[in-house]
């Protein structure tokens, strides 16, 4: 039986949460790190999530003023994370219409009427999936959980005055600032310094042709990911990386396709060496074995997360329904008055808000498929607008469902982004738009959907810390808002800037997922899209189904939902790896408290707090890191992934054994007396 949820601030009692310093600071943090995280994902093709280095420069920045509080902070990183996240929805798509000829320039309008269409849907789309995913799911929500430790652990109490200190004792914060400064140096040291790789592994060919890898992040973040999601969580996770990587790779490599794409990557890879001026070689290994998965393999996690996804809103079409049912009652004479913590955006006034986007959303399918007159043009305006919204809510649930597992920074809104492509391209191919237009106009319709999906999982994760500090969900839903137009306005100027001094595509800014959407689009016009896999993925998914089925008929305490697995098929196998030994440090430290549970809440909380520190202290070094490229003053720094694997390693290790002793020392040492 679940506890009941007990806010940070208790419902009765109100502080000022939006105000006009908190606005303005959340609205000018919201432009840099969408900015930073721009340059960041066209150059590498991930972004950061700003959530909790917002929420520390919130706090250093209030702590200027004489009157602050802890749900102001909260607030303010509210709108800064909000406008990352949707930087990761436009630059995952909208550059991929240069990539496809079809702009020679960023178009201002049409890139900011994407975005803010797109991102005020996924702010309105979190308004049900709030009560269905944290309220009644109450899933983990890894780095909300961390944000709301990071704001606890150094913001002001209860009450609003600065004077009231929180009460969590001398452990918790060293806990909190160890982790910080652990996954801080660390970052520095491995991605400032270049002083090691930042990930360690292996591919074996098995027979003449196939091929299997497996490998290591070696991230402190993805570490406190696991400690924080848990080891089943994490496990399930891993599994599907194993799946992928080691089932998956080598028995698709062995058939005769698997042989076909091998020798047709090969070749594809000497040409684009030879094209960049490089000297042409054979790929390694390693090279085919990462071409096979991203080629390939992925797909069938992206198969496995399209029927994960529906078959979420089946089990939890009773929450969403109470949601709805709620919203719909609140209003009616004689209802009660929701608690503060309770008071958000109404369903009707989604509903309407919702149905007031579809315009500008119908407008812009309508001149991108201008060309092929006005009845035609209009009445697939019409249809696409309408299907859009609709499957718009659906994969907004899927990312709010991933980033409740795995987080905002490790959620894979590029597959959430490639069942929107592959949705609009099929849709459009249908309805007659030639193929010449096609992959164009597929992306111009995805890439609204993209950006709420990408806005909805990282909300979810704000909403997440408002449901455990107290804060008002609709004062968070207004400051998401606002962060969405404030970096819908900004990022247009950002990506004609670096296409000005770079040109996306290039080397030097390659835009690796854009460039997969671009590909994906014209894959359903012209062939080539790897259905079998995703066939494969589906196929894996209804049988994940009726297994987790059974495992709950019959009571058993370990069950197998679809979306970690599909999740783990998806992400590199080097990713789920330390989620899961960050899973496994978790179990370890709860096991050891079974003959103390007096101080088990203790333990597992200095590791919540450690893992909060060093996921917030990579972010900051990553964000940083970020601005300095952005700014043209990267030659302060060096970007590097060569170098040594062992030092990595073996301070990975280190750090691994840390948080464990962070966890257990508890059992060992008396508590400070406040």
């Amino acid at each position: 039986m679940q506890r009941e949820h007990v806010p940070y601030v208790p419902p009765e009692r109100t502080l000022p949460e939006v105000t006009r310093k908190g606005v303005v600071l959340g609205l000018v943090l919201a432009v840099v790190l969408g900015a930073a995280n721009t340059y960041l994902g066209l150059k590498v093709g991930l972004t950061v999530s700003a959530s909790i280095p917002a929420a520390v420069i919130s706090m250093a920045v209030l702590r200027a003023f004489r009157r602050y509080n802890i749900l102001e902070n909260n607030a303010v990183q509210t709108a800064a994370s909000a406008g990352e996240s949707l930087a990761a929805g436009v630059l995952f798509t909208v550059p991929a219409l240069l990539l496809l000829d079809y702009w020679t320039e960023i178009d201002y309008w049409e890139t900011t009427l994407v975005a803010l269409a797109g991102g005020v849907l996924g702010v309105l789309f979190t308004v049900p999936l709030r009560r269905a995913l944290i309220v009644e799911a109450r899933l983990t929500f890894p780095e909300g959980v961390a944000t709301s430790e990071v704001l606890k652990t150094g913001g002001v109490g209860r009450t609003g005055d600065p004077a009231d200190a929180p009460a969590k004792g001398a452990s918790g914060i060293a806990a909190l600032v160890l982790g910080g400064v652990a996954g801080l140096a660390y970052k520095f040291m491995e991605t400032g310094l270049a002083m090691w790789r930042s990930t360690a592994g292996f591919a074996v060919r098995i027979r003449e042709q196939g091929v299997a890898a497996f490998g290591i992040d070696l991230a402190p973040a993805l570490l406190g990911v696991g400690y924080i999601v848990g080891l089943r969580i994490a496990l399930l996770v891993f599994a599907g990386g194993v799946l992928g990587w080691l089932v998956a790779m080598p028995v698709y490599s062995l058939t005769a396709d698997g042989a076909s794409f091998i020798d047709g990557f090969t070749e594809a890879f000497r040409q684009g060496l030879a094209e960049a001026g490089d000297a042409v070689r054979d790929p390694t290994l390693s090279e085919v074995a990462a071409g096979v998965w991203s080629g390939q393999v992925r797909y069938i996690g992206v198969g496995a997360m399209l029927i994960g996804g529906l078959w979420s809103l089946v089990k939890l079409r009773k929450p969403l329904g109470q949601a709805l049912f709620q919203g719909l009652g609140s209003g009616r004479e004689g209802a009660s008055a929701p608690l503060r913590t309770e008071r958000e955006f109404g369903i009707r006034a989604t509903f309407v808000g919702v149905l007031g986007m579809v315009v500008p959303i119908f407008l812009l399918y309508w001149y991108a498929t201008r060309s092929l007159g006005v009845l035609p043009s209009l009445g697939i305006a019409a249809v696409m607008a309408v299907l859009m919204v609709l499957t718009g809510f659906l994969f907004s649930a899927v990312a709010g469902y991933m980033a409740g597992l795995v987080g905002s920074s490790n959620n894979p809104i590029s597959g959430v982004t490639i069942l929107t492509v592959l949705t609009a391209a099929f849709t459009l191919k249908v309805l007659g738009v030639p193929s010449d237009l096609g992959p164009a106009a597929t992306i111009l319709v995805a890439a609204v959907i993209a950006c709420a999906g990408a806005i909805a999982g990282d909300n979810m994760q704000d909403l997440k810390t408002g449901h455990i500090l107290g804060s008002t969900p609709k004062r968070q839903q207004t400051m998401q808002v606002l962060g969405v137009a404030a970096a819908a306005f900004a990022l247009a100027p950002v990506l004609q800037l670096l296409h000005e001094a770079y040109t996306i595509g290039s080397t030097d800014l390659p835009a690796p997922q854009a460039g997969l959407m671009a590909a994906v689009g014209t894959f359903v016009f012209e062939g080539g899209l790897p259905m079998v896999m995703v066939a494969a993925g589906a196929g894996l998914a209804v049988l994940l189904v009726i297994l987790d089925e059974v495992l709950e008929s019959r009571g058993a305490a370990f069950r197998t939902p679809v979306m970690p697995v599909a999740v783990g098929i998806y992400l590199p196998v080097g990713l789920s790896a330390p989620i899961f030994l960050g899973g496994l440090v978790a179990w370890l430290v709860a096991r050891a408290y079974r003959r103390a549970p007096d101080r088990k809440e203790q333990g597992v909380r200095n590791g919540v707090l450690f893992s909060s520190g060093a996921i917030a202290g990579e972010a900051l070094v990553g964000i940083a890191v970020a601005v300095l490229i952005a700014f043209d003053m990267h030659r302060f720094i060096v970007v590097s992934d060569a170098g040594l694997v062992w030092p990595g390693l073996l301070l990975f290790s280190f750090l691994a054994v840390l948080l464990w002793y962070v966890g257990v020392r508890p059992l060992y040492v008396e508590e400070e007396r406040a």
